[in-house]
């Protein structure tokens, strides 16, 4: 079996986590604030603020900026229900706006309408799959409606747009560790930032409202408690020092399917001012059951991210808006492994079991 994603965890995982434990210090502590300052670093931001997952560190950012009751935030309908889950966790209203369907990220020209069209306060594009949404035109956007801008960078550690890391680029981002992300802390999230104000309410909020420099028991707020543990942030310092070269794997392994690939499936796009990390090597189909039927006949796993967009989930039915390119690309796409775990013989057999005809 090809596994469509195989985290990858060794003697350098175990040996941080056994002096984690045999330190006693299992919860909050210094190797989290080590893992902050190192991501933050890594990314070009000033600041780090590690919580529990991907989700709750959007909750905590949204939190952060001050985002509530009565504020408006523009999101893309094609994603992983968090990065809207995340605005109404802060009590906001979710504003969707229609992708580019090359790229699968938000459509600045779509955007621009829903802004102004309504009273918006805040916009959260999604670095979907590992490749930079267009930050140039959408951090213009923000910039003339003076907008808050949230990047959700959960699947895009190391991306990159215009030389420039994914995380610098707005008032805050969010990563989240999940198993199947580029790197893992096997749960776990960070919000970073530039601002050191947000920075510090960040870390007030997801230690239950408590002053980040302040007494133990004193609180300003209400918070929650979505604090990193020790064990979870010592994986992750061995994971982000590989983090290169398993992005450098990925996009190795992506260049050979977009090579080898027939010409009548529709293969990723890298725009020339963006690096894409391939979290995901999205491709689409129009008989895209036809060709998830051939992979997992040839025991090669593939995955429908998303198969519902956003905005026809249950959950958000009352939300109404026409997004016929997100709706489509449900319908369509497909992924197929591209983690750095996979052997030339596995991209063989994977393009193989597509088309036949271009290996055989």
């Amino acid at each position: 079996m090809i596994p469509i994603a195989d985290p990858e965890l060794g003697a350098r995982e175990k040996e941080r986590v056994e002096a984690v434990i045999d330190s006693g210090q299992l919860a909050d502590g210094p190797e989290v604030r080590a893992f902050e300052a190192e991501f933050a670093e890594f990314c070009g931001a000033a600041h780090g603020v590690a919580t529990t997952n991907g989700t709750t560190a959007l909750h905590t950012a949204c939190e952060a900026l001050g985002l509530g009751p009565g504020d408006t935030v523009v999101t893309t309908p094609f994603s992983m229900v968090a990065s809207a889950n995340a605005i109404r966790l802060a009590g906001a209203d979710v504003a969707f706006a229609d992708i580019d369907p090359r790229t699968y990220n938000l459509d600045p020209h779509a955007v621009e309408e829903v802004v102004r069209e309504r009273d918006v306060d805040a916009l959260m594009p999604v670095h979907l799959y590992g490749l930079p949404a267009a930050m140039d035109h959408l951090r213009d956007i923000a910039n003339e409606h003076d907008l808050l801008l949230i990047e959700d960078a959960a699947q895009a550690h190391g991306a990159e747009f215009d030389g420039e890391r994914v995380g610098t680029f707005g008032d805050a981002a969010c990563f989240s560790f999940y198993p199947t992300k580029n790197m893992t802390t096997g749960e776990g999230g960070m919000v970073v930032t530039d601002d050191e104000a947000v920075a510090d309410r960040a870390a007030s909020f997801a230690n239950h409202g408590r002053d980040p420099d302040g007494d133990t028991y004193e609180h300003h707020g209400v918070g929650q408690n979505y604090r990193m543990t020790s064990v979870l942030a010592a994986i992750g310092r061995v994971q982000l020092d590989r983090l290169p070269e398993y992005n450098k794997a990925r996009r190795a392994n992506a260049t050979r399917l977009t090579e080898e690939l027939p010409d009548d499936l529709t293969t990723p796009v890298e725009p020339s001012n963006r690096k894409h990390v391939y979290h995901q090597y999205t491709v689409r189909s129009e008989d895209r059951d036809a060709l998830e039927a051939r992979l997992d006949a040839a025991d090669i796993g593939s995955g429908i991210y998303y198969p519902i967009p956003i905005h026809e989930q249950p959950a958000y039915s009352g939300v109404e808006r026409s997004l016929p390119v997100a709706e489509r690309a449900s319908d369509e796409v497909l992924s197929l492994p591209v983690h750095p775990n996979l052997s030339p013989s596995d991209l063989t057999d994977i393009v193989n079991a597509i088309a036949p005809e271009v290996v055989g």
